[in-house]
């Protein structure tokens, strides 16, 4: 689990301008947050354990925001 500091996020990058489809953010722990669209662990057969999420975001999106933070 993440450690307990407030957690704040700064835009990286989007597929579209109105901020309600896949997004990557840039937090104050030195860690990314991505905005996707969920998958269960029961969908594709992984065993997740407690406090973590499957997100599915497009490729285009990694590769922008690859880019963009290095």
């Amino acid at each position: 689990m993440m450690e307990t500091e407030s957690l704040t996020l700064e835009h990286v990058t989007t597929l579209c301008g109105a901020g309600t489809c896949p997004t990557v953010y840039k937090t104050n722990r030195g860690t990314l947050v991505v905005q996707g669209y969920a998958v269960t662990g029961d969908q594709v057969g992984v065993d997740l354990p407690d406090g973590e999420l499957l997100v599915e975001i497009p490729v285009g999106l990694i590769e922008q925001a690859a880019r963009t933070v290095s």
